[in-house]
């Protein structure tokens, strides 16, 4: 495409990016405010310089008039910068659920806690956990020929013996099984059994929508295999996967065989993969679903649907899914750095020489005013 077609596309078109994308509350601009969507609040991918990138997940989920966060990454003070610069009021939740125990996923709880201490949070039951748990009264060997001062609760301990959660105060309830938490949104509760994080368990959440189920994913330690089997139970339909599909150190044939049960035997429709999926899995998922694979870095709002699209927070498409490359791709991002200048009331410092390529200023000047 020539490159002044392609300017002229560019500014026809309702999904152009902009470089400086700004929060616009708890919607993105163009986007129906009713309409199920996942948000991103942290992940160490991002295509915006006013959000952080850190290592971990979070997600905002909206749907049928709940809003659910799914894990609290890594770090407190970026998840609050996060979520303050996409609009998400974490005061405003209806529940919380957490995938693991692993920091990266649980970093944020204090901040959690200080903005919302009541609300409801969701997470694997596990024997000595850290949030929490408790074991029959009757788990360990006993010898009743000890004297009472010598023995467990002089010898008589309590039917369930419960054991305190890092959040003394917290409003923590505990999942060992597959569970629906309130209608239309489940729980899948698995255990690993993968050399390095064996008997780790961990929370998959699973939301009915009327193409099927769309799975929110921590970091899919049990196996994403193991976690669609179980899923197809609640509804053989699986729309969408999002988030970590731990692959980030998986061989290219791993992988491969990963994508072929995903496509072949559960037939998902659509992948929003990030986290743990890892670069070489990006990649391969990208070649395999193609228009089917949503870009799924922190700022992305994942707008679920008949056919789920990936907006940024400014309501357009992350420019990586407009299907340019190369010459026409950095043609669109100095667009798109236009674009944003103008609305900053910048525009007047706009040089024909900060715009390579032969675009012309006064052209692109009047067809952004007419657009913009």
């Amino acid at each position: 495409m020539k490159r002044r077609n392609l300017i002229a596309t560019a500014l026809s078109a309702p999904a152009v990016l902009s470089a400086g994308c700004s929060s616009l509350g708890q919607t993105a601009a163009g986007a129906n405010p009713s309409q199920p969507r996942i948000t991103i609040l942290f992940d160490a991918l991002c295509s915006e310089t006013h959000l952080i990138k850190d290592w971990g997940y979070a997600a905002l989920i909206e749907i049928d008039g709940r809003r659910i966060l799914f894990d609290t990454g890594n770090n407190g003070q970026t998840l609050a910068h996060n979520a303050r610069a996409l609009g998400a009021d974490l005061s405003r939740l209806d529940m919380v659920v957490i995938s693991h125990r692993h920091g990266d996923h649980m970093g944020g709880m204090a901040h959690l806690l200080s903005v919302n201490p009541k609300v409801v949070i969701y997470a694997p039951k596990e024997g000595f956990g850290v949030y929490g748990g408790d074991l029959p009264g009757s788990f360990y060997r006993r010898s009743e020929s000890l004297p009472p001062h010598r023995r467990y609760y002089d010898g008589k301990p309590p039917e369930v013996m419960r054991f305190g959660a890092a959040w003394p105060e917290a409003n923590i309830r505990l999942i060992d099984k597959t569970t629906e938490l309130t209608p239309g949104v489940h729980v899948i509760s698995l255990v690993s059994d993968k050399p390095g994080t064996l008997e780790l368990r961990e929370l998959s959440l699973a939301l009915q929508t009327p193409q099927g189920l769309v799975l929110v994913v921590g970091c899919s330690h049990p196996g994403i295999d193991r976690i669609l089997e179980a899923a197809v139970k609640i509804d053989p339909r699986i729309h969408m996967i999002s988030g970590g599909m731990h692959l980030v150190v998986s061989k290219d044939d791993e992988i491969a065989k990963t994508i072929n049960v995903m496509q072949n035997t559960y037939k998902v429709a659509y992948v929003a993969p990030g986290h743990c999926t890892g670069e070489p899995a990006f990649e391969a998922l990208n070649k395999a679903f193609g228009d089917r694979y949503l870009y799924a870095g922190v700022g992305a709002r994942l707008m679920l649907g008949a056919k789920p699209q990936s907006l940024v927070s400014d309501g357009t498409r992350p420019v990586e899914q407009i299907g340019l490359s190369g010459e026409d791709l950095e043609s669109y991002r100095v667009l798109a750095d236009a674009n944003d200048q103008k609305r900053r009331g910048l525009f007047a410092n706009l040089k024909y020489s900060d715009v390579p390529g032969g675009v012309y200023l006064g052209q692109l000047q009047r067809s952004m005013m007419a657009c913009c």
